[in-house]
């Protein structure tokens, strides 16, 4: 004979089996499997942005039986029904991509399991400004990227700092201006930032030390004013910076953590020697700057450096990085423009001299570029600097020769990452 608990959970595996068959039945009878807010909210976002009338009639179901490519569904637990996680709209699924009156509806509001929004190439006639209360409830919302809408207007929505769950944020190569919000940097699963190639202005707040999972921040091509904040050299996952063509100034944060890309514009002072220590440094463009001083020789010790750009500055002294690690880096290496910067000796004897554009120093064995000229005197220089060195005057220094000064402009340097 069964025992009572055994006849129990019978009982309760049969009233299970009968919910969810009665649950299935539903969903066969009305043909629902989302909520109806939200499929009327799906039809509301899309008919706002697409060039297709009649999408609602099209697909009426749109995670089943009629899906459209940038449309994506997952089945919930509570209850088993549909709900839209994904929304892609670009040219690689629609053409033209949007409507030339597209605009971001509010019904955006009503998709609460929205993860992933990512609007490219849609705003390009029409102007259209970001509502600074538009996403502030997408508390699902992980990826973000509103990128190559130049009609795109209006200030990085506040409401953004709210999405706790946010990992990329990317709203480069739009129209947008104001400054970038402080609250932002409470954004702690913030992973990429991407601002590039908008006209946003101010400072970069030091708030922006607050986003600890960050490995990727480029606000490059902005009209972005101040100094580079110290509170950049506090995030420890940080991989790839590009701050260049804004009005930054200042000096170089002296720790980086894992960067293994940096670019930046408008900076001043000395390279600072705690560059050295970021092994995974793969990348450094510190062009068209004011920086000063030497070149750090032990920028040459890192493993993994395969570009170098520090061209335009008014850098000086001898350039005592390796023969080896020229040679290595070949044409990734640019330092041209440095009038007070020089070459060894051993190194103009190998033309390496020329092919770096940069003169040779004036050295003790007496030889400049194939001239002969008197042994130097200790007194005359403090260390090894080119022979036209600005200030110094010496009878035994040879004539200047132009050939030895040449300015070119910069190689644009590419970023490796991930």
């Amino acid at each position: 004979m069964a025992s009572p608990s055994l006849f129990l959970v019978g009982i309760g595996f049969l009233v299970v089996a009968c919910g969810a068959i009665a649950v299935q039945r539903n969903v066969d009878e009305t043909g629902m499997v989302m909520e109806e807010g939200e499929l009327l909210g799906l039809f509301d976002v899309m008919g706002s942005l697409l060039e297709e009338p009649g999408w609602a009639d099209v697909h009426p179901e749109p995670c089943t039986d009629t899906p459209w490519p940038g449309v994506e569904c997952e089945i919930g637990q509570d209850p088993p029904i549909f709900h839209v996680t994904t929304i892609h709209i670009g040219p690689d699924v629609a053409t033209p991509p949007c409507k030339p009156s597209a605009k971001i509806s509010d019904s955006l509001l009503k998709l609460p399991y929205l993860r992933t929004l990512s609007i490219f190439n849609c705003f390009v006639t029409s102007q259209v400004t970001l509502s600074p209360t538009l996403f502030g409830s997408l508390s699902s919302l992980e990826h973000l990227s509103l990128q190559s809408n130049p009609s795109l207007s209006g200030e990085v929505p506040q409401s953004l700092a709210k999405i706790s769950t946010l990992r990329v944020m990317s709203l480069s190569q739009n129209n947008l201006q104001g400054n970038i919000p402080l609250e932002l940097g409470g954004l702690v699963n913030l992973e990429q930032l991407d601002l590039s190639y908008n006209n946003l202005s101010g400072e970069i707040p030091e708030d922006i030390g607050g986003l600890k999972s960050l490995t990727i921040l480029d606000l490059s091509s902005n009209g972005l004013e101040g100094p580079v904040p110290h509170s950049l050299g506090q995030l420890q996952l940080l991989q790839k910076v590009d701050l260049c063509s804004n009005r930054l100034h200042g000096r170089i944060p002296p720790e980086f953590g894992q960067l293994n890309s940096f670019s930046a514009c408008g900076l001043m002072g000395p390279i600072p020697n705690s560059l050295s220590s970021l092994k995974n440094l793969t990348a450094l463009s510190l062009d068209n700057n004011s920086l000063t001083g030497t070149i750090p020789p032990s920028l040459g010790s890192l493993p993994n450096l395969d570009q170098l750009n520090l061209s335009h500055n008014k850098l000086s002294g001898e350039l005592l990085l390796s023969e080896e690690f020229i040679k290595r880096l070949g044409k990734r290496l640019d330092v041209r423009g440095n009038s007070r910067l020089c070459t060894s000796y051993q190194l103009s004897r190998k033309n390496i001299s020329t092919y770096l554009q940069t003169p040779a120093c004036l050295g003790t064995e007496g030889i400049v570029d194939n001239r002969t000229c008197p042994e130097e005197q200790p007194d005359d220089f403090k260390g090894r600097k080119p022979y036209w060195y600005h200030g110094q005057t010496s009878s035994r220094a040879p004539l200047q020769d132009p050939q030895f000064i040449s300015t070119c402009f910069v190689l644009l340097h590419a970023l490796s990452f991930l």
